[in-house]
């Protein structure tokens, strides 16, 4: 499924995606393929999977300790007195991921205000599904580390990878219903959730007052930007790099900054569809006159229509369009590259750290989601959405045992610098054979598309 943009084979400039008002330019022929390819949705986790296997590929090349050493690479910022010196994978997983942390709080409020989870009669069922395929697969690793150094990696199994499930339901096509793609993506956003409130208390292990004071008074300035109804981004951008460091330096993991602010962002428009239609009236006829000082008003007037057309829509969907694509082709595959690189040997495949992974994410995950989504019907509080049945949900359900990004991200943060490789391993292996149980559950259990007369 992608978007479809119009093509008008006449060469005319409707062909120009920027607009038929637009003139053609030379860029827009090398645009234009590139913007379908980032349409489709499938594309975001293709683009993972390369970077996965490349990642792993070095790490199991002759060039493997040049390419992992590349990532522990110092870098150093230096300002009188004031440093700051890290390896490039913690300003990748600190730095880096909170822009896509900062997505995740702008999809987690849109879905609070607009989407899935705005009717608690609707939201019933994805939060119940998630809340299972959290406490299952984190029981089995538990029952199976208790006691254990490793038990500390216990939130390593409970998330989903948004990116590698909408590829997988695209790959299906149109054979996936609405409807269950609508839950297992309401299901990734509160296991998204879950998932960061894990972090912030599972994996904190110190706290500096000092700091997270300074945090909770930037957060303040923030809401105190909104309130007066600040829409340039500069302010905020400064306000989110102070509360970044903030948190970095009081023990909670910094990445929350990005959350929190994106929770912050307003879901409302300023502007009305109606009033800008009547600017716009007023602006062209303006336009009509021939007047000197009217042509020496129009700079003025094109600033002002670039402000109130960005009024039009609210913030938090201005920046979920303008980030999501950096996000999903920036962030996370420089992530991968970062953090997928792990030496396979088949002895970890056996190793109790990658086996409480892979069942918690094979077994434990559609185990939980489909217990907890029963559980849920049968007392009342939710029912099966039309048009989805249980051998379809059940099918459906291993796809969220795909944890890759989430998975990873806990990972590094329960294990530290030196992370298990067993762990990485068995995030590997457990997201694989849950992405291929998945789609060969679905192709089992949904309707054979039918031949089309022409």
């Amino acid at each position: 499924m992608h978007v479809q943009l119009p093509v008008d084979h006449s060469g005319s400039d409707s062909e120009n995606q920027s607009g038929p008002l637009l003139p053609r330019r030379p860029i827009d022929r090398l645009a234009r393929p590139l913007a379908r390819f980032l349409h489709i949705e499938a594309t975001s986790g293709i683009v993972l999977m390369i970077c996965t296997a490349v990642a792993i590929g070095l790490a199991n090349s002759p060039w493997a300790e040049t390419y992992l050493g590349f990532w522990k690479t110092k870098v150093n910022l230096q300002f009188g007195s004031f440093q700051f010196e890290h390896s490039l994978q913690h300003i990748i997983n600190d730095g880096l991921m909170a822009l896509f942390f900062f997505v995740i709080g702008l999809e987690v409020k849109r879905e609070l205000v607009h989407g899935s989870l705005s009717d608690i009669r609707r939201a019933t069922l994805p939060i119940a599904a998630a809340l299972g395929g959290m406490i299952v697969p984190a029981g089995i690793y538990l029952s199976m580390q208790y006691g254990q150094p490793a038990v500390r990696g216990w939130g390593i199994p409970m998330a989903t990878d948004i990116a590698f499930v909408v590829g997988c339901l695209a790959l299906l096509g149109s054979r996936v219903p609405n409807s269950l793609r609508v839950l297992l993506l309401s299901l990734a956003i509160v296991d998204d959730i879950g998932a960061i409130i894990v972090i912030a208390i599972g994996y904190t292990d110190h706290l500096d007052v000092r700091f997270l004071g300074m945090a909770a008074v930037v957060i303040g300035v923030v809401q105190l930007f909104s309130y007066l109804g600040v829409r340039r981004f500069p302010p905020y951008i400064v306000a989110g790099m102070i509360a970044w460091y903030a948190f970095h330096e009081s023990g909670v993991h910094a990445t929350l900054a990005g959350v929190i602010l994106g929770l912050m962002t307003p879901a409302k428009a300023s502007i009305v569809p109606e009033r800008f239609r009547v600017y716009l009236n007023q602006t062209s006829k303006s336009y009509e006159a021939d007047e000197s000082d009217v042509r020496v008003r129009r700079g003025e007037q094109v600033r002002m229509l670039q402000r109130i057309s960005r009024e039009t829509i609210s913030p938090l969907e201005y920046l979920e369009t303008a980030l999501h694509q950096w996000s999903s082709y920036l962030v996370i595959p420089i992530f991968a590259l970062a953090n997928a690189g792990v030496a396979f040997q088949l002895s970890n495949v056996n190793d109790p750290v990658a086996l409480a992974v892979i069942l918690g994410l094979v077994v434990g995950k559609p185990l939980g989601v489909l217990a907890f989504s029963l559980l849920a019907v049968k007392s009342g509080l939710a029912r099966l959405p039309e048009g989805l049945n249980w051998s379809v949900l059940a099918a459906g359900s291993f796809l969220a045992g795909i944890g890759f990004t989430m998975a990873l991200f806990i990972e590094g943060l329960a294990f530290g610098g030196d992370s298990f490789n067993n762990a990485k391993t068995g995030i590997l292996v457990g997201s694989g054979v849950s992405a291929v149980l998945g789609m060969t559950f679905l192709l089992w259990t949904l309707p054979k598309p039918t031949a089309q007369s022409s």
